[in-house]
């Protein structure tokens, strides 16, 4: 029984800083641009390098666990990560605080799938749902006091602190998980490195394409040939993996409806939150004037409504249904990006702005625990953990190209500096996020009201989705 709790608090501690570094930065990132002497693109790639290699390497590291002890490679991907956080602490410019983030992001991606089978291997199937419920509730307080938290530790000792951070925990959970947690095996898979290759390649030259286009010049060759060789790239990776042997994404499972549409949906979900908190902090800072803590505080409302209605929104789609929760929550974070774009002027009180991110957050929480659950139930038993890498990239890689595309779109209206120009560029860059949350309501319609679809309901009897077996 101790050796439970430890496996619990190990795991769920390790999982609690991956997540939280997703948005500890972007409470940090106007006093990272004036310490670095950086610029917008370099800003949107501190938090993008982190994305693209998380959502990268997430099913290969959860392979490597199976083949190699999940134990090992959990504690090696632990290690990377803390490593990776002092380097981000140290960085004496932003390239290398972009190259540091992206170990970095390399090292979450192993944590947070081996730290979930970790823990679930370690205890009995009829404890698992309390356990795995206590380790899924801290992703809602990261969340929520990601913002926060960077900004209370940026005002009070310095930006490199939330980095610092990290590494006595990641030091100690080192220790501590090489002596107290089991080591488990899975059924080995050869590796994808092909399509991981190709995947991340495609996505970073769209990003880089997309980020700099404003500057170079939609038509100039190095735009042009970015935008192809990405689009090259994505196609190369979809041909492959429909010949590969042991496909990093098994793209039959899109022949399911509620899968296909259900990862459409976590895409641009992901996007419109990520990218409006991206864009609300410079707007509070830049424009606004408000202090790095003053600005985590007034984003509480968005994150903070997790940890009250995602559980209740949870219990209710039991009762009535997935696609009613997932398409209200989605429409309101539309509503809610929406009124702060239209409403965004300097003359807007700050009570406004939060009451309408208060609006998207209440949505957000409605699909956030909804969404991925839909998704899930809509494959066999045995492509769980396929199907569960393949939301979380959807996730990382919505998050990437939304602020990719907000950096364009803020980049052909306005600039950093003065608080007008700042506000001209935030509201087109807010529109962009409500666009992205209204194509995931729109994806979340298309979900089957029963969460599955006739080719997966016609699998055999032991590949029978949970949503037809409950």
């Amino acid at each position: 029984m101790m050796k439970q709790r430890w496996v619990l608090a190990l795991t769920s501690v390790a999982y609690f800083m991956v997540v939280l570094d997703s948005l500890v930065v972007v409470t940090a990132l106007p006093r990272m641009r004036q310490d670095l002497n950086a610029g917008l693109d370099a800003l949107q790639w501190t938090v993008n390098a982190y994305g693209i290699a998380f959502a990268a390497g997430i099913i290969t590291a959860a392979a490597l666990g199976d083949r190699f002890g999940r134990r090992r490679v959990f504690t090696l991907g632990l290690a990377l990560f803390t490593v990776s956080s002092a380097a981000c602490a140290l960085a004496p410019d932003v390239h290398a605080l972009i190259a540091a983030r992206t170990i970095q992001g390399l090292g979450a991606a192993v944590v947070l799938p081996l730290s979930l089978t970790i823990l679930t291997t370690a205890f009995p199937p009829e404890r698992r749902g309390l356990i795995v419920g206590i380790y899924g509730g801290l992703a809602g307080l990261a969340i929520a006091a990601g913002p926060l938290v960077g900004g209370a530790v940026t005002e009070g000792l310095d930006w490199h602190w939330i980095f610092w951070l990290n590494v006595p925990i990641g030091v100690v959970a080192l220790v501590l998980g090489a002596r107290l947690l089991p080591e488990s095996f899975g059924t080995p898979e050869r590796l994808d490195l092909l399509g991981v290759v190709l995947v991340t390649g495609g996505v970073v030259a769209l990003v880089w394409s997309l980020v700099r286009a404003n500057d170079a010049g939609w038509t100039s060759p190095q735009t042009v040939g970015a935008l192809l060789a990405g689009g090259a790239l994505l196609a190369g990776f979809v041909g492959w993996e429909r010949r590969a042997p042991a496909p990093m994404v098994p793209l039959g499972l899109f022949r399911g409806r509620a899968f296909a549409a259900g990862n459409v949906a976590t895409f641009f979900m992901s996007g419109a939150t990520f990218a409006a908190a991206f864009w609300v902090t410079q707007e509070f800072q830049y424009a606004r004037g408000y202090s790095p803590v003053s600005t985590g505080l007034r984003l509480l409302p968005f994150f903070a409504t997790l940890m009250v209605v995602a559980p209740l929104a949870g219990a209710l789609s039991d009762r009535i249904g997935r696609r009613r929760i997932m398409v209200t929550g989605l429409t309101l974070q539309a509503i809610g990006f929406a009124w702060v774009a239209a409403r965004g002027g300097l003359d807007a009180t700050w009570v406004e702005l939060v009451v309408a991110l208060a609006v998207a957050g209440v949505g957000i929480s409605m699909a956030l625990p909804t969404v991925p659950t839909a998704v899930l139930n809509a494959v066999p038993t045995a492509r769980l953990g396929k199907a569960s890498g393949i939301n979380y990239m959807a996730q990382r890689f919505g998050a990437v190209f939304a602020i990719a595309i907000g950096t364009a779109v803020f980049s052909a209206s306005g600039r950093l500096g003065d608080p007008v120009s700042v506000t001209a560029g935030f509201r087109p860059a807010l529109w962009s996020a409500a666009v992205f949350a209204a194509l995931g309501a729109v994806a979340a319609r298309v979900i089957p009201a029963a969460g599955t679809s006739p080719v997966e309901a016609s699998r055999p009897l032991d590949e029978t989705p949970l949503a037809v077996r409950r």
